[in-house]
């Protein structure tokens, strides 16, 4: 006789733990605050812009229904006239031209000097170096202008003569006329010195937070210390190069008074940059409107609108570029 008996399984517990609903997160005052005032700052910078658009375009269809000229073709600026006429050729060029050449020279030095402060540098220097740098972003643009028709334009007449005589054969380093270095390439040097500070401090601090891996992985590979920046240092810092290049472009784009003291201004487009004349936006509203009637300023807040959106394209097209290319965010470095 079979003595085993078949045991039941064990009765189900009794205290079952009911699913819990998910609690809300708890948002503190001073979260809500923060997140208000941040919230309103944005708005209220859109607000400002779309502001200062509105004006800008009102003056400017004021001026522009009454200009019997090209705006922008025409390359003389008579709004005093009647009819009046006025245009920005010439006045595009010559920003688009000293812009350009600002860019050429300071942003490869500007590189430069923040990897030489970032890098090489030892720490005793690097420091002071930095603290000169950050002075020369502190310094007036007057004192720049001072300084360059007091110093600058006469020591370039020896290079102007160089470049003529050894690359007139390029057109572009050809000097047709005579008289001091008051020109468009003048402007442009003077415009690589005062936005060298802007691009070195922004470039300096992103090349700072590279990772230290990056380069200690680099460099443990075998690499050299140049091909660590190249490989390591500089694909991180891509974004950052960029971002400081457009804010050292936008102030070269709009710089005034450090223009206005150096440049001899005229209305000839002319592709010898060594010739003196030429003429910017900024330099041009600054020099005529205090003598202006009200139609004249309208006119001249007619080129100051083109000013504005030239600015707007360039930052825009900046953003765009870092946007669409995946190789200049640092986290894909």
């Amino acid at each position: 006789m079979d003595t085993t008996t078949t045991q039941s399984p064990p009765p189900p517990p009794t205290d079952r733990i009911e699913p819990t609903s998910p609690q809300k997160a708890v948002v503190r005052p001073g979260d809500r605050v923060f997140a208000g005032l941040a919230k309103g700052s944005g708005i209220t910078l859109l607000v400002i812009m779309a502001a200062i658009a509105v004006f800008l375009t009102y003056r400017a269809v004021l001026a522009l229904s009454d200009n019997e000229a090209n705006f922008l073709t025409y390359q003389d600026w008579l709004p005093q006239n009647d009819p009046p006429m006025f245009g920005i050729a010439t006045l595009a060029f010559g920003t688009v031209v000293s812009s350009v050449i600002a860019m050429a020279l300071a942003v490869p030095v500007a590189i430069g000097i923040a990897l030489f402060i970032s890098h090489y540098a030892p720490r005793r220097l690097a420091g002071p170096l930095a603290y000169i740098v950050d002075l020369l972003a502190a310094v007036p643009s007057i004192v720049y202008g001072l300084w360059g028709a007091l110093i600058l334009v006469p020591y370039l007449d020896g290079l102007n003569k160089w470049l003529d005589e050894f690359l007139s054969w390029t057109y572009i380093f050809e000097k047709s006329g005579t008289g001091p270095a008051r020109s468009l390439f003048t402007v442009g040097i003077l415009l690589a010195i005062m936005i060298l500070p802007v691009i070195t401090n922004v470039t300096r601090e992103v090349f700072l937070q590279v990772p230290r891996m990056h380069e200690e992985a680099a460099l443990a590979l075998g690499a050299t210390r140049w091909e660590t920046i190249r490989l390591s240092v500089l694909p991180f810092a891509r974004s950052g190069i960029i971002s400081a290049s457009m804010l050292g472009l936008g102030r070269a784009l709009g710089e005034t008074m450090a223009v206005a003291t150096v440049l001899s201004p005229n209305f000839i487009i002319s592709g010898h940059l060594l010739d003196p004349g030429g003429g910017t936006f900024a330099q041009n509203i600054a020099s005529k409107f205090k003598e202006a009637n009200e139609y004249g300023q309208d006119a001249l807040i007619a080129s100051g609108l083109v000013l504005f959106v030239i600015t707007l394209l360039v930052n825009g097209a900046a953003r765009y570029i870092i946007g669409r290319r995946k190789e200049y965010s640092g986290a894909n470095a």
